[in-house]
């Protein structure tokens, strides 16, 4: 294989290893049950067996994937064996992760090598990891249980692939049950929490869908949009550029117009508290679904181990002349000193990171500056079909742009911040993926919404007016075609969002790695063939998914629900792309996990941890963000004081006349002036152009300056936003008061298998006292003799050919026949 031969060691946990960490670890295992009778069904469980078989479409094959059934189960003592239900054959008993995890315990924390400073979990020479990093072994990985084609006998590697990767099963539930038993609680959590956030995203879908087809239907019967496209109206604006633009005519963008009616209409304020609810329904229902996942994979009386240190922090601290002692074992530890090392490194990291984001904010600018130059050089071209649809040009190539810049940032971001984090050397690999999550979540939001937000709240709000425009470095300032940036902003997600999620979840995630594939199964096919079908070669050929695992999966789910939330009143279809996208990319990621990635090690978690935290800020961020569009990007404020305020019939005919200002072209500034070689025929007699905005006409004493009814829009603004905020924040706060975290029925019932279980063990106490326990007393006191006395030979190791765990190993070492455990 590439030239170089490759040993490869299997690493075998015998029994009594197994269950003594299973005591250590205190691991959860199923208990002796006592036949007892079942209680009669409620009403509720008669309706839900009802809905059950309304959704039996979507649900799994029992007879393929047969149902889990509720264990009870107690922390594993081996001084008391006779209270769990151990099978005849003794490895049916643990599951391979179980098995999995207690070898990874091991390797992680067993010493090899006598020379070396003591630190809190042994020696700085200590575990796997430390050995791998040392390139003395290049993996360490669990087998795959079997092969996943239809060639190959049924496994629970093949039954995952046909019932849960395959793509014939997209629209079928996951079997979540076999994903903890095989991958472990940690990826089984994730995928749980993916399922159940594309299942909430459908009535975020359909409602959006509806949104936008009420826009669409009511277009043509739109007051404003029959106005801004009746030419007899003859509204004839203001150059849109200095110079060589020239005056043109409002019914120009009647498109446009008709455009920002699909996504600003009377709807959309629904939307946008519709999705507010929505977030805060799904966090807290999920919350509830994860307490049920926890009840029944017994995650809730979950503690986690005490982390050892990362390699890296180790192989670093090597000759760290200083110590301590640790906080919790009390053993001395080296360290970096807090004033001297870790302070100088945490404020370069900071500022390098301040640079990032300003790097982005340049991007931002940039392509600022790259509209508006395109769009003064579009307006110069004489062909109505091109300075017609100048802005949506501009717009639509912009936002292309945008996502090129993004995608390149991304990938200098990610270096950088790996980088960063590599270089403040934290102790633990949590602390190590918590700093690195952040790092990257801060760099990826404002390198995904800063252009947005500069569409959003920023273009336009500063233009001024025809007789002193505010320029930015000498060049005229971005205006909002027909006074709202609303078109712009959804052009500039729908391309950003769908075109992440086509390119990068799809092309990047799905054909690449397959292209890779191919690759090395073409450049391997005459290499080893007497080992290439092993097992064990079968699967160090996978890819590895490196020591950040479900990190970039979180992530790129975090992205997309900010896409989602955020500014889903400027595109109420967001949600809808999100749940196609979600569709593809649970299978594809299924797909990955089975077929294309190694055997992740499996590990316990009790929630999603701080991701959880980024979505519940996400959701409040989004409550203002979507208040802030409806108040001053969207022109709903006002379409509502005009209506109810200025309006001769309380409806909105006349509208776009009241928001067009009067300029009296003899006012323009030299420099403003169009040329008069770009002045069409039809406007030579043209003495007042209009432009949007709320200003004193020329005619009157204070020309120019802010009309009453500007300031009637702007306190509408506030206002509305004030009771916007408020009313949603309260009304979400209580929705979250009133639901509890944890279903009645299921708190119920987690006190009753309580009790069910320490019934179970008196019972089973009682019993083993009956059958005579003078002997299984004198049988106890043997036993532990024989324990005594073999001891040291369990805690020196063994080997065999199990199936736990996989070490591959470079030829540079030496042969070794047996690992120690």
């Amino acid at each position: 294989m590439d030239g170089r031969s490759f040993q490869f060691m299997k690493v075998h946990a015998t029994w009594e290893v197994l269950t003594r960490y299973a005591d250590t670890l205190k691991i959860r295992m199923p208990i002796k049950e006592i036949p007892r009778d079942v209680s009669a069904l409620s009403l509720w469980d008669l309706m839900t067996v009802q809905l059950e078989r309304l959704l039996n479409p979507f649900q799994l094959d029992p007879h393929k994937v047969p149902s889990p059934k509720k264990k009870y189960t107690w922390p594993f003592d081996r001084n008391k064996m006779y209270l769990y239900n151990i099978p005849e054959n003794r490895d049916d008993f643990m599951s391979n992760a179980t098995r999995s995890r207690i070898v990874d315990y091991v390797l992680r924390r067993k010493e090899f090598s006598d020379e070396g400073r003591q630190f809190s979990f042994g020696q700085i020479n200590a575990g796997i990891r430390r050995l791998i990093a040392d390139g003395t072994y290049l993996a360490a990985y669990p087998l795959h249980e079997g092969g996943w084609k239809k060639k190959c006998k049924m496994n629970m590697r093949r039954l995952l692939y046909d019932n849960w990767a395959s793509w014939r099963v997209w629209y079928k539930v996951q079997p979540l049950h076999y994903i903890r038993i095989y991958f472990g609680e940690k990826i089984g959590l994730y995928f749980a929490w993916l399922g159940y956030y594309t299942y909430a995203l459908i009535p975020a879908s359909v409602i959006g869908f509806l949104v936008f087809i009420f826009g669409l239907v009511t277009i043509n019967s739109d007051p404003i949009s029959v106005e801004s496209c009746d030419p007899s109206n003859n509204y004839t604006m203001c150059p849109l550029c200095n110079g060589r633009c020239g005056y043109w005519d409002y019914d120009q963008i009647c498109m446009h117009v008709k455009a920002t009616h699909t996504f600003d209409n009377a709807a959309t304020v629904f939307f946008a508290v519709f999705m507010s609810l929505w977030g805060t329904f799904y966090l807290e229902f999920w919350k509830r679904e994860q307490a049920g996942i926890q009840s029944l994979w017994d995650l809730r009386n979950f503690e986690e181990e005490e982390e050892p240190p990362r390699p890296e922090y180790l192989a670093r601290l090597a000759n760290c002349p200083k110590s301590k002692p640790h906080k919790v074992t009390g053993a001395m530890e080296p360290y970096y000193p807090f004033w001297g090392r870790q302070v100088p490194v945490y404020l370069t990291s900071s500022a390098i990171m301040l640079f990032l984001v300003l790097a982005a904010v340049a991007a931002v600018i940039g392509i600022v500056f790259y509209r508006i130059s395109v769009l003064a050089a579009l307006y110069m071209i004489d062909d109505p079909l091109v300075y017609r649809n100048a802005t949506l040009v501009v717009s639509a190539t912009a936002a292309c742009i945008n996502l090129v810049v993004i995608f390149l940032l991304n990938f200098v971001y990610t270096r950088i911040a790996t980088c960063l984090t590599d270089w403040e050397c934290l102790r633990t690999q949590s602390e190590h993926d918590n700093s690195l999550t952040f790092k990257f979540y801060i760099l990826q939001f404002i390198n995904y919404y800063s252009s947005l937000f500069y569409i959003a709240f920023f273009k336009g709000r500063f233009a001024g007016e025809p007789a002193h425009y505010v320029t930015f470095f000498g060049a005229r300032q971005e205006e909002c075609q027909g006074g709202s940036c609303l078109t712009e902003l959804c052009i500039q997600l729908a391309i950003i969002f769908v075109g992440k999620q086509l390119i990068q979840n799809n092309v990047v995630d799905i054909l690449v790695p397959q292209i890779k594939k191919v690759f090395d199964t073409l450049c391997t096919r005459n290499k080893e063939h007497d080992r290439s079908n092993l097992p064990w070669v079968k699967d160090y050929r996978l890819e590895d998914m490196g020591p950040t695992g479900l990190f970039n999966e979180y992530l790129e789910m975090m992205i997309q629900f900010g896409f989602v939330t955020l500014f889903v009143a400027a595109f109420p279809l967001a949600p809808f792309f999100a749940l196609l996208n979600n569709i593809i990319e649970l299978r594809s990621d299924a797909d990955k996990f089975v077929t294309q990635y190694r055997r992740r090690m499996a590990a316990r978690a009790q929630d999603i941890g701080i991701w959880y935290d980024i979505l519940h800020g996400l959701t409040r961020f989004a409550v203002l963000t979507n208040g802030l569009i409806i108040a001053f990007t969207s022109s709903f404020i006002q379409r509502a004081v005009y209506r109810f305020a200025y309006s001769q019939d309380g409806t909105l005919n006349g509208f776009v006349n009241n928001s067009l200002a009067y300029f009296n072209i003899s006012d323009f500034p030299p420099d403003v002036r169009p040329y008069e070689s770009e002045i069409k025929p039809q406007y030579n007699a043209t003495e007042f152009c209009r432009y949007p905005d709320y200003r004193e006409p020329p005619w009157s004493p204070d020309k120019y300056k802010y009309t009453s009814q500007h300031w009637h829009v702007v306190a509408a603004q506030f206002i509305f936003l004030v009771v916007f905020e408020n009313l949603v924040v309260v009304t979400t706060s209580i929705i979250a008061y009133i639901i509890p975290d944890v279903p009645r029925k299921l708190n119920e019932q987690m006190r009753q298998e309580a009790v069910i279980t320490n019934n179970i063990i008196l019972e089973t106490e009682l019993l083993r006292y009956k059958e005579g326990s003078k002997d299984a007393t004198l049988g106890e006191n043997a036993l532990g003799n024989i324990r005594s006395r073999t001891g040291n030979q369990y805690d020196s190791g063994g080997s065999g050919d199990g199936d736990c765990t996989h070490v591959s190993k470079s030829d540079s070492c030496k042969d070794v026949e047996e690992v120690a455990v």
